[in-house]
């Protein structure tokens, strides 16, 4: 009989589990909404219901960070905050308009905050994910300058689909699907993209001895 590794296993969950704090909000947005807006007793109020849904599962996160992990990631607190802001003003005012335009402004945040740290040399971008690659001070520069206008692009790219599908025009959904759609993907193939520069410089860590898996820096719930 084969025995389970526990390490293994222990990985495993763990993976789930970031996925789940990292991804899990904006599906509970995306997927309550969309159910939301084909019932006719919630047709009406369908997108302050997910926005609700979406707030208490984004502090959901935050708080299963601080209960199980003893921490909460510097990205979370700021996505919690900024969905949760947004999220009470959009419902308040009853402006649908509001919850889309936090996106443009959690991307522009993660842009400025980066190249603000770079203007400082305090590269937040090897602050976040020098636990998992040694790199030259160049390499990270580069990486971070690379992700910073992606995040001004996506940025861009979300105040388009804004001004073309909103709540105004009976295409508020039309913006929810496509901008989810479009922007996950992207920030994968980014990620892939940048793959080759981080494994050519990748230093190995003899200190820690050989073995250590590179994996390509992305952002965590940079795209909620």
């Amino acid at each position: 009989m084969t025995e389970t590794n526990p390490a293994k296993k222990t990985g495993a969950l763990s993976g789930a589990s970031q996925l789940a704090v990292d991804l899990g909000p904006i599906a509970v947005f995306i997927v309550s909404y969309n159910i939301l807006h084909r019932i006719e007793a919630t047709k009406e109020n369908a997108i302050y219901l997910a926005i609700g849904l979406f707030i208490a599962a984004t502090l959901a996160a935050i708080a299963y960070c601080k209960i199980v992990r003893g921490k909460i990631p510097p990205v979370l607190l700021v996505t919690g905050a900024l969905v949760t802001v947004f999220g009470v003003i959009t419902i308040l005012l009853r402006d649908p308009s509001i919850i889309q335009i936090k996106f443009t402004i959690t991307f522009l945040f993660y842009a400025a905050a980066i190249a603000f740290s770079l203007l400082i040399k305090q590269n937040v971008w090897k602050l976040l994910f020098r636990h998992a690659f040694s790199l030259p001070d160049k390499i990270w520069d580069i990486l971070a300058w690379r992700w910073a206008a992606f995040y001004v692009l996506v940025a861009v790219f979300n105040e388009v689909l804004r001004h073309y599908y909103n709540e105004a025009n009976g295409n508020f959904d039309v913006w929810l699907n496509v901008r989810t759609a479009l922007t996950y993907p992207a920030f994968l193939l980014f990620a892939a993209a940048n793959t080759p520069l981080v494994l050519k410089h990748h230093i190995d860590d003899e200190a820690d001895g050989a073995g250590k898996d590179a994996e390509t820096p992305s952002p965590s719930s940079g795209p909620s």
